[in-house]
């Protein structure tokens, strides 16, 4: 049996679901794997000193600040953060090489950006050819320093032919480098559609026969939200809100002259994407991929507030043609107009994307894995 570890945070909530996901379909393919999750800020800060200092863990500031939609600024706060890695980078080499020589994994997969130098290089030091592997959960790179490092005798496995690109411009071999057909999505995103739409619609106190939009900006919301409900008063909507109870109560409280249903946090995203024609967002790897899985084409805004790192899924969008890109939430009717005037076409173009990653990566963890034992 092989000790595999993914080492995922729960900055965003996409890292750990990544995680989770790749976790349950490695142990549903066999015995041959022990899966570990590992949680990198538990291993840097094992007595939780900067919750006992703060009184949150690390990644629940950057959760606060995405339900609250306080993402403006970022691009140069990832400067900061980062600068801050490189000169904690011989502590955190340190750290982690204790935590290999303790639990001797065979194989390390990160799914998570930033701390890659580290994460190598202590592996590296501390058990000399145990492969390692950066599965991107990004649709591209933001270089320098976010998910590609270069100089690195590893692997990287990406979901896009631009990350494929990025991975060849720092130098990494191509046998080293990976390609999948999309992002890591759940399990449960590839099980059927329903077959009685109408009738579950009804079951939510939706009308069958009017396009539905579902709204959706991560598992804690976001209060941008309330704007697109007064905006859309018109449009049918399903409007998700994960852990946010609070803004849930306030967009029941909406007045709306088309039925609206308010999901609070459910494990159950696909069915809610089935009852949906089209995805209204932020454009995050996961909500873009989810949504394209389920069929629905997609409306993403693209400014100053977009988070520096999810800026390339924009252009991903107009260039996949599988919906609509405006600049402001001002035009967010203008944007729900111009795509259900050509729904068909769109849907067209995201039936034409075929999303099979997640089952695509065992096999490509397998075969790293003999490689190295055969010293290749």
């Amino acid at each position: 049996m092989s000790t595999i570890d993914l080492v995922y945070f729960n900055a965003g909530g996409g890292h750990l679901a990544s995680a989770q996901a790749l976790s349950g379909v490695l142990q549903a393919q066999g015995s041959h794997w022990q899966v570990r999750l590992v949680n990198l800020f538990e291993v840097l800060d094992p007595q939780q000193r900067f919750r006992k200092l703060t009184g949150s863990a690390p990644e629940d500031w950057y959760n606060r600040r995405l339900a609250r939609g306080w993402t403006l600024g970022m691009a140069q706060e990832l400067k900061l953060l980062q600068g801050l890695i490189r000169l904690a980078h011989p502590k955190l080499t340190r750290q982690l090489q204790q935590h290999w020589l303790r639990t001797e994994p065979d194989i390390v997969v990160s799914l998570i950006p930033n701390f890659n130098r580290a994460l190598y290089e202590s592996l590296d030091s501390a058990l000399p050819g145990r492969p390692y592997v950066t599965v991107l959960t990004d649709l591209a790179d933001l270089p320098p320093h976010f998910w590609i490092e270069p100089g690195q005798a590893q692997h990287f496995i990406c979901g896009t032919p631009r990350a494929v690109e990025q991975a060849r411009a720092q130098g990494h071999a191509e046998d080293r480098i990976h390609a999948t057909s999309g992002m890591i999505i759940r399990p449960d995103f590839y099980r059927p559609k329903m077959a009685d739409r109408a009738q579950q619609r009804l079951r939510n106190g939706l009308d069958p026969q009017r396009e539905t939009g579902i709204v959706m900006f991560g598992g804690h919301g976001s209060k941008a939200m309330l704007g697109i409900a007064r905006r859309l008063a018109e449009q049918q909507l399903i409007l998700v809100c994960g852990h946010n109870r609070a803004l849930a109560s306030q967009l029941r409280a909406e007045p709306a002259s088309a039925p609206r249903l308010v999901v609070e946090f459910s494990r159950d995203i696909p069915y809610y994407m089935q009852l949906a024609d089209y995805f209204i967002g932020k454009p995050g790897p996961g909500s873009l991929s989810e949504a394209v899985q389920q069929g629905l084409p997609v409306i993403v805004v693209d400014n100053a507030w977009t988070m520096p790192q999810e800026r390339y899924n924009a252009d991903w969008v107009r260039e996949q043609g599988v919906g609509v890109v405006h600049n402001s939430l001002r035009t967010l009717a203008d944007a729900v107009q111009q795509l259900t005037a050509r729904l068909d076409d769109y849907r067209a173009n995201v039936s034409r994307i075929d999303n099979q990653a997640l089952f695509e990566i065992p096999p490509l963890l397998s075969q790293i894995l003999e490689r190295s034992r055969a010293g290749g």
